[in-house]
């Protein structure tokens, strides 16, 4: 009702998955880019029917990201409340901190303030802090008998003053749109609420340009085939132009510097028509590899190109015996800062795809998630750690001279195991999801459509948001 009829980009399913204080399936709300009236919109739910739609720190986080991803892309974003606000047993996790619950509403205001419209749906129970999402977006909708907004519900009142009242009388949707004046739309029901989102979509000051089918040929080879190519381990190398063969428009690669560095492939190709800067693991990534990939990163940033890093890091080498390999490690190490920089100071959006490794350092400059890519997404197999437990068999001496029994290593090598899965990630939000590698290609046009639509509003910025009355 609310989307165009086409696919949409849902962000994060596995969030919230075997937490320490238990399942909280897709962390209690569904997050995505779709599109409405032809425009790229964020869109956060809550699900009522995940603990009462009340916000864990898990589901904070969630509606933290897909509002970042909104700021970075300067995307409309559209609410749809329904929740018991925060979950007091757990409120000193998502509460009193700068990345707790109060960020949501600060971000709302400064993306009024950069001009990125938000729309919100009361469509269920808005309960204490929930209260404050619908009430500082631009245009609100509640849904007559459906949606409610109160900082306390009846059962407060009814503690607090002996009084009795309905949930319609407190805060109905008569209540605020008559009454309070707290929401704009009445809806007398929910298709009509999303109609109503729909005609406010449609004018905005955007000016989009006609619709145009980009012909692009398909790769040579199947996507398929990326299943049986998705790395599992660094007992053997895997040369990456096999996966940018069955990504790239017909498995063309105009190769940068192939001669040099060739730990790291660097290159233009074409996504499903979007021209794309590509920085590829082949391996370590070496002190020339590293001087290559900042270079390229430069070039691309300086070209108005996006970029897209796949991720399949090697595990940090041995530590130097010598002072030659001790020379090494620093030259390496300088060379790792500059393209750290480089990809920090990138002024163009950047994707990353983990499509094996994401170790240590090597990490950060291939754009993780601690670099600020637009996306970052991960394959089933990948590893995130800062180092593999399958390269190390011995502790270090510890300073009373004794080495570290034999349980303790298995112990430490499991627990690095288990949080380096991919799904252990994702649970947490170190990424944007789990894709599976033969719709890699579909996600990446996607992402790369959707970064594009900022160059088409008009209207200029400005330094305050709308206050509402």
């Amino acid at each position: 009702m609310l989307l165009d009829d086409e696919p949409f980009l849902e962000l994060s399913p596995f969030a919230g998955h075997n937490l320490p204080y238990g399942d909280i399936p897709a962390a209690g709300c569904l997050t995505g880019i779709g599109k409405i009236c032809g425009l790229w919109c964020v869109f956060m739910a809550h699900d009522a029917t995940v603990k009462g739609g009340t916000l864990f720190p898990i589901g904070v986080k969630k509606n933290l990201r897909a509002q970042e991803i909104a700021i970075q892309n300067r995307l409309l974003s559209v609410y749809l409340v329904d929740s018991g606000g925060a979950f007091l047993p757990l409120q000193a996790d998502l509460f009193p901190d700068r990345s707790h619950g109060g960020r949501v509403f600060y971000n709302e205001a400064i993306m009024s303030a950069m001009k990125i419209p938000q729309v919100a749906v009361v469509c269920g129970s808005c309960t204490a802090g929930a209260a404050y999402c619908p009430t500082m977006t631009e245009e609100t909708v509640i849904v007559d008998k459906i949606g409610t907004m109160f900082l306390g519900g009846p059962p407060l009142v009814k503690a607090a003053t002996g009084e009795d009242i309905t949930p319609e009388e407190l805060g109905g949707a008569k209540l605020h749109t008559k009454v309070s004046g707290c929401l704009d739309h009445f809806a007398s029901s929910e298709k009509e609420a999303y109609e109503c989102v729909r005609n406010i979509i449609s004018t905005l000051n955007f000016e989009l340009p006609p619709e145009e089918t980009t012909e692009y040929d398909d790769p040579l080879y199947s996507a398929d085939e990326l299943l049986g190519l998705a790395p599992r381990s660094y007992s053997y190398t895997l040369p990456i132009k096999l996966i940018l063969s069955r990504l790239i428009d017909g498995s063309r690669f105009q190769e940068f510097k192939a001669e040099y560095g060739t730990t790291l492939v660097t290159g233009f190709a074409h996504v499903e028509g979007h021209l794309v800067g590509i920085v590829a693991n082949d391996g370590e990534l070496t002190h020339d590899a590293s001087l290559k990939g900042s270079h390229f990163v430069q070039l691309c940033s300086q070209r108005s190109v996006p970029i897209l890093f796949l991720q399949n890091t090697a595990p940090h080498t041995a530590d130097p015996t010598s002072l030659s390999q001790a020379e090494d490690h620093t030259n390496k190490l300088k060379a790792q800062a500059s393209m750290m920089a480089a990809v920090a100071c990138a002024a163009v959006p950047k994707i990353t795809l983990v499509v094996g490794g994401c170790y240590g350092n090597e990490s950060y400059a291939m754009c993780g998630r601690s670099f600020d890519p637009n996306f970052l997404f991960l394959w089933p197999n990948a590893r995130v750690a800062l180092v593999d437990s399958g390269h190390f068999s011995t502790f270090p001496e510890a300073g009373d001279g004794c080495s570290r029994g034999e349980s303790e290593l298995k112990q430490l090598k499991e627990k690095l195991a288990e949080e380096s899965s991919a799904f252990y990630s994702s649970a947490r939000l170190w990424d944007d999801g789990i894709i599976l590698p033969q719709h890699s290609r579909k996600v990446l046009s996607q992402c790369l459509n959707i970064v594009k639509q900022q160059k088409y509003q008009t209207a200029p910025l400005q330094q305050y948001p709308v206050i509402r009355m």
